[in-house]
């Protein structure tokens, strides 16, 4: 027991040590324990809302502040480490983790971790976890999936309704034990318990066996996850593939897969960059080259594979059970979220899936898998393991919270607050219903988990996405961000562009965004800072016709490009079965065909010529896509023309033209078209740059996702500085953060 002070002998005097970051939920304090004991440090720590706080006395203080950060646990992310004097009431003898203080929160939330080597391990050895699906300790396991709510403790999650059993309460209390003070501990004595149903009935015997029995039967089996269900099948089996792509009526859209290291190289080319990222505690999906030996129902139309290692104790299970790859895709109806709750799984999936492989933890909130690219490296999707993550603000942002409420298309939202920026996981479109749904939830829920109070609001200038009512009902002063301004932004904040950074010359190209003109944009070279901008270049405008059904039929932005180029006999021809004059005379009329500088239209347009998904794409950016996938090596590019400060295709277009009827290979033809609209692109960039107007080029927008284009960009770009997006999506999904970084330069309205 402490002993009291004698106040003229002892006057114990200390350090207040406070730790901020991503401390939580990734063994902190028992790292702080062990370290304490090691350097004979007497005090606490102990969790409250800012982050982790010591009180520590001893001899070796200095060194024990220095060592928090340079040793701290793998999954943590230290932000600062503050000491200040501490005057010990009574005289602490040992060093003790004491209750956690408070609620709400000032510090960052863990994201969820694959499962560590030494759990995996365990999971197939001898003892009383062998074959358990929900093992865990500090270093990997479910967090911010079953966090309800802050400090981090077991009593504030999902695993609060399973007791620990004396077994796991002996390892938790154990300082020496990697399961020290781990929340989600378990063991089929007291966890999460495992099961398998067909016809809403549990079958008897094992779970995991009886699911790989079904599975190489060619069965859907729906399997539930850390942040919601999946859909699995064989991914071999070209019969399994097909049942589950009429079931789901997803023609084309690739899938994802799952299997051991083995089993991806057996299919996927894996170089050291995709390796690691794969390993990474994180364990995205990651994009890959292809080695053609699986059905081509996979990924129609696709050079590359979506892939990721088993993350969680059920997946490695799973996979050991079954021995080869599984597809496993989001378990959702068509443009719905992802399911997470038993009932709404058997109420939803019931059409799709054979059986279920279910179990009773709930999942507090919806996390999708993130989706990545190892070279160039950047994140497609934000999603479990990524978030909440935070991301700093650039030097001189002022320490105003901004909630920014993004697009329609990629949703997601960004909280500002300490320096800190935090970008939601993705949400979703918000033209479904649900979605919407969802996506208020996420709001509150981010709200209340980080103390969330915004006195400025930032959203798209675009009045009718959903996005901007949400931002308008807020009631807070709010700030209208251009579409493409705002990509500019995330760009530069995340490559931490100072705020008095100076102005940055932007290629943004992308589908679509609400110019400043009132015509819709999507091909353009911005100069700027996070404050303003003026539009220098853009791809020249043509009529979308149709309007939205353009981005749905990519012949229709081909016969206008064409007609443009004087090519209309050859789009007479190429597309001989579409109403052509009807799309033309409601052209020439103006009606339901606003102007447009698209980039992502010019790309449906030149698949469109290729004959790449003409009459109909099946999912965004399927023509684009296609069109990638077949692109050869680089080389002399098609030119563009230049009219005033537009980048004109018609030369493209004709120089396309000639080499379709010179029976030109269809990837030499792509080559071209990428290598071409790089340089047309960089030009005007690069010359912002060696005039002095500009001090760096950003490569922003959705079609930066492309990484034949943006490698022919950087290629293009040689020799200047280049700001590119590797946390941040390039697409929708990162607009957010570009609109909370454009307030935060903005400051209130009116001011």
């Amino acid at each position: 027991m402490p002993r009291q002070l004698n106040e003229e002998r002892d006057n114990v005097q200390g350090w207040a040590i406070r730790v901020r970051g991503q401390v939580q939920g990734v063994g902190f304090r028992p790292f702080v324990w062990q370290l304490a004991h090691e350097m004979g440090i007497a005090g606490e720590v102990l969790n409250d809302p800012e982050g982790v706080l010591i009180h520590a006395a001893g001899a070796r203080l200095a060194e024990f502040a220095g060592a928090i950060s340079a040793r701290a646990p793998a999954l943590a992310r230290v932000d600062a480490v503050e000491r200040g004097a501490y005057l010990f009431a009574v005289a602490p003898e040992g060093f003790v983790i004491a209750r956690s203080r408070g609620v709400g929160a000032e510090t960052r939330v863990t994201p969820d971790a694959a499962t560590c080597p030494a759990c995996a391990d365990e999971i197939r050895g001898e003892g009383r976890r062998r074959g358990y699906a929900f093992t865990n300790c500090t270093h990997c396991g479910p967090r911010f999936s079953i966090l309800r709510g802050l400090p981090y403790d077991r009593a504030r999650t999902t695993m609060a309704a399973f007791p620990m059993c004396p077994a796991c309460r002996a390892e938790y209390e154990n300082p020496a034990d990697r399961r020290f003070h781990a929340q989600p501990v378990a063991c089929p004595d007291c966890g999460p318990r495992l099961r398998l149903e067909v016809d809403g009935a549990e079958l008897a015997g094992d779970p995991i066996a009886l699911a790989a029995a079904r599975l190489r039967e060619g069965a859907v089996l729906a399997v539930k996850g850390i942040g919601g269900f999946h859909l699995a099948v064989d991914a071999t089996n070209a019969q399994a593939l097909a049942r589950l792509r009429a079931r789901k009526r997803r023609p084309a859209k690739p899938f994802a897969l799952m299997a051991t290291e083995a089993g991806l190289a057996a299919v996927a080319e894996l170089g050291p960059e995709e390796l690691a990222l794969l390993r990474d505690p994180a364990a995205p999906v990651v994009l890959v080259p292809s080695r053609g030996v699986l059905p081509e129902a996979v990924a129609p139309g696709m050079a590359t594979l979506g892939v990721m290692l088993p993350y969680t104790p059920l997946h490695h299970l799973l996979l050991d059970a079954f021995g080869g790859v599984l597809v496993m895709t989001s378990g959702n109806l068509s443009g719905e979220p992802q399911v997470i709750g038993n009932d709404a799984a058997r109420a939803k999936l019931g059409r799709f899936a054979d059986a279920f492989l279910m179990h009773d933890r709930e999942i507090a909130r919806r996390l999708d898998d993130g989706v990545e690219r190892a070279r160039p490296p950047m994140v497609l999707r934000r999603g479990r393991g990524r978030c909440p993550g935070t991301l700093p603000l650039p030097e001189g942002f002022p320490a105003t919270q901004v909630v920014a409420f993004g697009g329609q298309m990629k949703a997601a939202i960004c909280l500002t607050k300490r320096g800190q920026a935090l970008l939601s996981h993705h949400l979703g479109d918000l033209d479904d219903a649900l979605t919407v749904e969802q996506y208020a939830r996420a709001q509150a829920d981010y709200a209340a988990l980080f103390d969330h109070r915004p006195v400025l609001a930032a959203c798209d200038l675009h009045p009718g996405y959903r996005a901007t009512h949400e931002a308008e009902a807020r009631g807070l002063p709010l700030v209208r961000v251009q579409h493409h301004h705002a990509h500019m932004a995330a760009c530069m904040g995340e490559n931490q562009w100072p705020l008095a950074g100076g102005p940055v010359a932007a290629i943004v190209l992308d589908g679509l965004g609400l110019g400043a003109d009132g015509t819709v944009w999507g091909g353009e070279v911005l100069l700027g800072d996070y404050a303003g901008f003026e539009r220098v270049a853009h791809l020249v405008h043509a009529p979308l016709p149709g309007g939205d059904a353009a981005s749905v039929q990519p012949w229709r932005n081909a016969l206008v490009r064409l007609d443009a180029a004087a090519l209309s006999a050859l789009a007479d021809g190429l597309f001989a079965a579409s109403p052509r004059e009807a799309v033309r005379a409601a052209v020439r009329a103006g009606v339901n065909a606003p102007l447009s500088s698209s980039a992502g239209r010019l790309f449906d347009a030149v698949a469109a010529c290729l004959g790449l998904c003409p009459d109909r794409q099946s999912y965004e950016g399927e023509a684009a896509m296609r069109l990638e996938a077949l692109a050869g090596p680089p080389g002399e590019g098609y030119a563009f023309g230049q009219v005033g400060g537009g980048i004109d295709p018609a030369p493209m277009f004709a120089a396309l033209a000639h080499d379709l009827a010179a029976g030109q290979r269809v990837g030499t033809i792509s080559a071209r078209f990428h290598d071409g609209l790089a340089a047309a692109f960089a030009a005007p960039a690069r010359a912002l740059v060696t005039s002095g107007r500009a001090q760096a080029v950003a490569l922003s927008g959705g079609c930066l996702q492309n990484a034949r284009l943006h490698t022919a960009l950087l290629a293009a770009l040689a020799g200047v500085p280049v700001l590119v997006h590797r946390q941040v999506p390039a697409n929708d999904g990162g607009l957010a953060f570009g609109q909370a970084l454009v307030a935060l330069a903005q400051g209130m309205p009116g001011d």
